[in-house]
């Protein structure tokens, strides 16, 4: 990722000895280059911050998913000590009461910790869902930046061709391109 990082600036300065040759299309092709680079850059950024969101969200999520579990395990002891009251109840006549009494206990317990595990785990679902969702738009970033760099690429061809304009144009076709690609990452 670093390589690909530099790589705009390499072009630029191969852009900016374009540019002191005085032919007008260079100095063209020099500025599409420094603008292609600088949009690289940024959607570049955009592409890192979302994959750290999603990597964010998908370890709350997992986070999340422990504490639920934890919950689950603490509904089923109480319930297995509820079970065992009642069990108790109808095998003690004499201490029946207390018994209900202690069984009811756990059994209103239990039922909170199962409505709070089930709200962990709902949770850690819409986390996951978030994650994937940044996931998504970290992808679409990719392709859109992958096009501003063959975009770069392709206009030091015409550099290079010394003064073709085909590889110019079609530099401004990819920027464009990989500039409503990456636009397009926002909208969904």
């Amino acid at each position: 990722m670093e390589d690909v990082t530099t790589e705009h600036l390499e072009r630029r300065e191969q852009a900016e000895h374009a540019a002191h040759s005085g032919d007008p299309l260079l100095t063209k092709v020099s500025v599409t280059i420094a603008i292609l680079a600088v949009v690289a850059a940024t959607i570049g950024s955009l592409e890192t911050v979302e994959s750290g969101i999603a990597l964010s969200k998908k370890s709350e999520s997992v986070l999340l998913q422990n504490r639920a579990t934890d919950q689950w395990s603490y509904f089923q002891a109480q319930s297995i000590k509820k079970n065992m009251y009642d069990i108790a109840r109808i095998g003690t006549p004499a201490q029946a009461e207390a018994y209900e009494k202690k069984a009811r206990v756990y059994e209103t317990e239990s039922e909170a910790t199962k409505d709070k595990a089930e709200e962990l785990g709902r949770e850690s679902e819409a986390l996951i869902e978030a994650g994937e969702h940044h996931e998504k738009r970290h992808h679409v970033l990719t392709v859109g930046v992958t096009l501003l760099h063959v975009g770069i690429a392709v206009a030091t061809l015409s550099i290079i061709m010394r003064g073709r304009r085909w590889p110019w144009q079609a530099s401004i076709v990819l920027g464009v391109i990989g500039s409503a690609v990456a636009a397009y990452a926002y909208a969904v």
